[in-house]
């Protein structure tokens, strides 16, 4: 199916180099499976309570809502939980605009590995899947984006996190039966989430694996400042296994003055 256009999602260039950063246990069941692996949105919730949600202000701005009126409050709370069920019906994976590598991306994966690609053979490789996809770079702001639907909100995201650079991939999958007033107890009041006693369907699966050929996809994996030998050895010898050719570099930023990985971490923790 191609690849749904949508103006939330601008593409990139499509020479335009892109990189995946993650840990070595995604990279064995990447090079293993040859699945690309797409996470339900609402379960990124664990780390930003914000995803896929507009501002609450902008959500205010767009209905006519006042805040602190004890209705209109409610309404946002109402909103607010359908938004979150709206986004249930999409799973996404992250890559990042590649401009260089910081300690901060390979920190936040304990070290692993970084994958390498071009967006036009990613867009290629989604263009060959049967579900609805929609790819583009997100856009970063605090004030809201210009339309109230949910492919502008999964394609938006705070500008505290504009460092980040995401490209980002949204599969669509709808639960043909799926409620979306799951959030509403049985007085009718309307909580700012799904309650724990309505959960979603059974056969609706918190990840979403698509198959792929990572010999069209990956053009490159670098490892970390932080891999020991034993690492190297195993990324080299799954590499090959898979992409002979690939080449696998190390990290431009090893050397005996980069700090271990726990004072690294000690540092930015430092006020």
């Amino acid at each position: 199916m191609p690849i749904a256009p949508h103006e939330a999602c601008p593409e990139p260039d499509s020479h335009a180099i892109i990189c995946r950063f993650v840990d070595l246990k995604k990279f064995r069941d990447l090079f293993a499976n040859e699945e690309l692996y797409f996470r339900r949105t609402d379960l990124f919730k664990e780390s930003d309570p914000a995803e896929a949600l507009p501002p609450d202000n902008y959500v205010r701005q767009t209905l006519g809502l006042t805040k602190y009126d004890i209705h209109d409050e409610l309404k946002l709370n109402h909103d607010q939980a359908s938004n979150r069920q709206f986004s249930e019906a999409h799973y996404i994976q992250c890559w990042q605009m590649f401009e260089g590598e910081t300690l901060d991306m390979w920190a936040r994966y304990g070290g692993g590995v970084a994958i390498f690609s071009r967006f036009e053979l990613l867009k290629s490789i989604l263009s060959t899947m049967l579900d609805e996809i929609h790819v583009g770079l997100v856009q970063y702001g605090d004030n809201g984006p210009p339309r109230y639907n949910t492919i502008h909100f999964l394609f938006m995201k705070g500008k505290h996190h504009d460092k980040e650079r995401e490209l980002r991939i949204a599969l669509t999958s709808y639960d043909p039966v799926g409620g979306n007033n799951r959030h509403l107890r049985l007085n009718g009041f309307p909580d700012r989430e799904p309650l724990d006693e309505n959960p979603l369907h059974e056969w609706v699966h918190g990840c979403k694996r698509r198959r792929i050929d990572l010999k069209a996809l990956v053009t490159e994996v670098r490892v970390s400042p932080w891999a020991t030998d034993n690492e190297i050895e195993e990324v080299n010898l799954r590499v090959k296994s898979r992409i002979p050719g690939c080449p696998v570099t190390g990290s431009e930023l090893a050397s005996p003055l980069t700090p271990t990985l726990d004072e690294f971490r000690c540092r930015r923790r430092d006020p």
